[in-house]
């Protein structure tokens, strides 16, 4: 891979350490006397203690709040980043870097946190970023004051096309704007966000063996990993970043599908030196992320394990995977006539084409709310934010019952679509 410098934005570069941020993991060394950091005195706080209740039953006790009340490590907690080290090494160690010898990580509020500090580390305006077209409409959201050339490619219902992104790769190469410009693809290959598509390990090898011919980073954004309905075990659909061999590849993960979205611990692994610029970003904005919630997310994995954490994750995938099933067959039985889909294998959302409609923004955004469904219009995940005739539609938090009466409601829409069409056409 080339030099790490030629894929850092002129902001980044301009990033130094905090003199006091370096100071704090020398604060815990046993003998040290500390008068440099401007730490309020813990005795002062009102809070000591906490317990949990958790759904099977059991109690989590953290008798001492200490650790988390106080300023602590950029990266992440020990007591947490030791766990999380343990984790990747666990599902995503066993090809190019086993043991994750050159990762690093940072913990950060959520891995969106995260990822918004990668893309200013390595973005510039008219800098170009590919990506899947639909894509994560809150990347787009952290994109866009960038003034970064979005460059959209196609996927199908099995994710990002290896020979689509070659053609647009070598479109690029023609007009001049690869070798120096082309600094990344970002993707979400676990049940896309919003197209429910999964990538197969064999078009991940070859994308990979593209960002290595081509020469860009790979932006591994991962939040539904956990809830993969075609993986058996965790890890068993190969990363990015397990076949990692140029240490070209940060990946982003979260606990935000499995364990709390309002706890906010995410975190980011990868090449130690470009984890290096998110950490001085981070050393810049937050300090650190909150000290509360990776204490209660390490405390659950000391009671836990991995053997745990796989057994609630195996719930929490059942969870979602009886919710696609009922809504897929609601779709079925009420709107056969009116979209088109295909079933997503991970995630929280189905991604459906309106047979007769050519931008479903206004139809969405008007007829369904007066009917009092809501749904996302495609347009909102299009990378330059073209209409079109797509709508996702999430199956995480309604009822069976109200999933049901919802896609009822859209269906009785959609059938006076239908009508008006043909009324027209006559």
């Amino acid at each position: 891979m080339s030099s790490i410098h030629r894929f850092l934005s002129k902001k980044s570069l301009k990033r130094k350490p905090s003199a006091i941020r370096a100071l704090q993991p020398l604060s815990s060394l046993p003998g040290m006397i500390s008068l440099a950091g401007g730490m309020p005195n813990l005795s002062t706080f009102p809070l000591k203690s906490a317990k949990f209740k958790l759904t099977d039953g059991t109690s989590l006790d953290l008798p001492n709040l200490s650790s988390a009340l106080q300023y602590s490590q950029t990266a992440g907690m020990p007591h947490l980043t030791n766990h999380l080290f343990q984790m990747q090494r666990e599902f995503h160690g066993g090809e190019a870097n086993a043991d994750g010898k050159d990762w690093d990580i940072l913990v950060t509020n959520g891995s969106q946190s995260a990822l918004s500090k990668a893309f200013e580390a390595i973005l510039d305006e008219k800098d170009t970023l590919l990506c899947e077209n639909p894509t994560y409409s809150g990347a787009l959201a952290s994109l866009e004051p960038i003034g970064c050339n979005l460059e959209g490619c196609e996927v199908d219902e099995f994710g990002l096309i290896p020979e689509g992104l070659e053609r647009k790769l070598q479109d690029l190469k023609t007009k001049g704007q690869t070798n120096g410009i082309v600094k990344a693809l970002y993707t979400i290959p676990t049940g896309c966000n919003p197209s429910g598509s999964t990538l197969s390990v064999e078009r991940k090898r070859r994308i990979y063996d593209l960002a290595c011919e081509y020469d860009f980073l790979i932006l591994e954004d991962d939040p539904y990993n956990f809830l993969n309905f075609g993986e058996e075990e965790i890890g068993t659909n190969t990363s990015f970043l397990k076949m990692d061999r140029e240490n070209r590849v940060i990946r982003f993960d979260s606990f935000s599908k499995i364990i709390s979205a309002g706890l906010r611990v995410g975190w980011a692994t990868g090449n130690k030196e470009l984890i290096h610029f998110l950490n001085l970003h981070q050393q810049a904005t937050e300090l650190h992320a909150s000290g509360l919630s990776q204490l209660v997310t390490a405390a659950l994995f000391d009671q836990w394990g991995l053997d745990g954490f796989r057994k609630h994750v195996a719930y929490v995938k059942d969870f979602y995977r009886k919710r696609r099933d009922f809504t897929v067959q609601c779709i079925d039985k009420y709107l056969s006539e009116d979209v088109e889909y295909f079933l997503p294998t991970a995630g929280m959302f189905v991604w459906m084409k309106l047979k007769h409609v050519k931008d479903s923004k206004s139809l969405i955004e008007t007829k369904a709310r007066q009917a009092k469904v809501l749904l996302v219009p495609g347009q909102a995940f299009h990378p330059n934010g073209e209409p079109g005739p797509y709508v996702r539609a999430a199956f995480s938090v309604a009822s069976e019952e109200e999933i049901e009466t919802g896609i009822q409601r859209l269906a009785t829409i959609l059938k006076e679509e239908r009508k008006t069409k043909v009324v027209l056409c006559a």
